[in-house]
């Protein structure tokens, strides 16, 4: 993406209206989740349907991820970590790892693991600085200023007629995060792969399966944990996958937060 055609991505989402945002932010303050579907999500990021078909690509070329603990080779991934308060002041950090605590990942957490880099054209790409322009402006509203610790992951998961794939190997889950965004971007020849979203006390409040590119899923951790069905192959003779992107947000300097507590001006 060129330098203007960024800042013109990064206007367009300052200037994205709060009554688009309000009908987002209303069940998020209430339940801690919001299922959007991609008939209303796109208009938002007005993706083009070149930048679908670029999108998708870049889920093409995946290394294998080599860490999982079940000795899976059903999933791959690349990584990115970015820190802003809005796209004006996005910073993409340098290479690093990922890691979590055993409590949010008990299969494969309490390690350093290092993965691929998302191609700089990718994250610089419109769609992905929309996608995550609307993070930033509706994390804004949801839970005032604040400068985000940001991790991308590129996930495929492959299914093939003796394995399916797993999308969420370490089952039902926190991310030891604040906020979350799982946005699908290509299903091929896939069934099931059904979110579920669950309170903390591990009652399950909703479900719904991503179908469509676009289609994502907005999720408070402090009050949600997150799973996903295993996919199975519609046709076993085929290749069959599932992409997603998935985004994290976690407030820097500062104890995480939740739109649980909210001040009283930022909680209506």
């Amino acid at each position: 993406m060129s330098r203007r055609s960024l800042q013109a991505t990064r206007r367009s989402s300052r200037m994205m209206r709060m009554n688009d945002l309000v009908p987002i932010l209303k069940p998020l303050r209430e339940t801690g989740f919001r299922f959007l579907s991609a008939a209303e999500f796109q208009p938002l990021i007005a993706a083009t349907a070149d930048e679908v078909q670029d999108l998708r690509a870049a889920w093409q070329d995946m290394p294998l991820d080599t860490y999982m603990a079940d000795a899976g080779r059903y999933r791959r991934r690349r990584y990115a970590v970015m820190n802003a308060r809005t796209l004006d002041d996005l910073v993409i950090e340098p290479e690093q790892p990922h890691f979590q605590n055993l409590s949010y990942n008990r299969l494969n957490g309490g390690i350093e693991r290092w993965y691929a880099p998302i191609a700089p054209h990718t994250l610089h790409s419109r769609v992905f600085q929309s996608v995550l322009g609307f993070a930033l402006d509706l994390l804004s509203q949801l839970a005032g200023p604040h400068h985000w610790h940001i991790e991308a992951h590129q996930f495929r998961i492959e299914a093939g007629p003796d394995l399916p794939g797993q999308p969420t190997p370490e089952g039902v889950h926190r991310d030891g995060v604040d906020f979350v965004l799982v946005m699908l971007v290509d299903r091929q020849n896939i069934e099931r792969g059904t979110t579920t979203v669950h309170a903390t006390d591990g009652q399950q409040l909703d479900a719904f399966t991503l179908t469509e590119t676009f289609d994502l899923a907005l999720l408070d951790d402090h009050r949600c944990l997150h799973g996903v069905t295993p996919v199975l192959p519609k046709d076993p003779h085929k290749p069959a996958w599932r992409d997603v992107l998935v985004l994290t947000f976690r407030a820097q300097g500062q104890q995480s937060i939740s739109t649980r507590f909210r001040p009283p001006a930022l909680a209506r």
